[in-house]
């Protein structure tokens, strides 16, 4: 494994509510130096989660909300940011909440995906529901939000739509469906 660049210098260049620009000055081990700059969080830093939602056996809940980053309505899975106390599966239940109107009896952690790991610090934890029920409580989306599903075997077509465009979960749910046929769980 190669080794680790020294950091001889770091500092905040820039901030906003959500984000804050970190500039690294790093010096790799064959002595040639660079500057680096990525995206860290601004905040509590308690991570975030991403909730695969089984409805049944190969059904996955969708939800459909404004996105700034690309200013249009886009499906996702339900995600958020875990609160202060609160641990990765409570906050993945209390998202599905929030978001999808439904809770989950079983909640499996899976994994931790990053978006662009060059550029940005953060990861959001991929966690697997089960044994969903009717349960609703208030986020802060500013306004309802539409909620959809697909079938496990249907991800090519969900990806080839212009409303589908998040990578994380994308990779989400292509990890469930090979988890799932693995554990001898789903088959086609």
């Amino acid at each position: 494994m190669p080794q680790k660049p020294d950091i001889l210098d770091a500092r905040i260049v820039a901030k906003s509510r959500l984000f804050s620009v970190e500039q690294m000055q790093l010096r790799f081990s064959n002595g040639t130096e660079r500057t680096y700059e990525r995206l860290v969080g601004s905040g509590t830093g308690y991570g975030a989660v991403m909730v695969v939602a089984l409805k049944d056996a190969r059904t996955v809940v969708l939800i459909e909300e404004y996105c700034g980053g690309v200013h249009d309505y886009q499906l996702s899975l339900p995600k958020g940011l875990v609160e202060p106390g609160e641990d990765v599966l409570d906050a993945a239940n209390r998202e599905l909440m929030e978001e999808a109107g439904l809770g989950a009896e079983r909640l499996e952690l899976l994994t931790k995906l990053s978006l662009s790991p060059s550029y940005m610090s953060q990861s959001i934890s991929v966690v697997l529901a089960r044994d969903l029920y009717e349960k609703r409580l208030p986020g802060d989306e500013p306004e309802p939000i539409r909620v959809d599903s697909v079938d496990l075997y249907e991800l090519s077509a969900l990806n080839s739509r212009d409303n589908f465009s998040e990578g994380r979960a994308l990779a989400a749910l292509y990890l469930v469906r090979d988890l799932l046929e693995q554990r001898g769980e789903l088959q086609r």
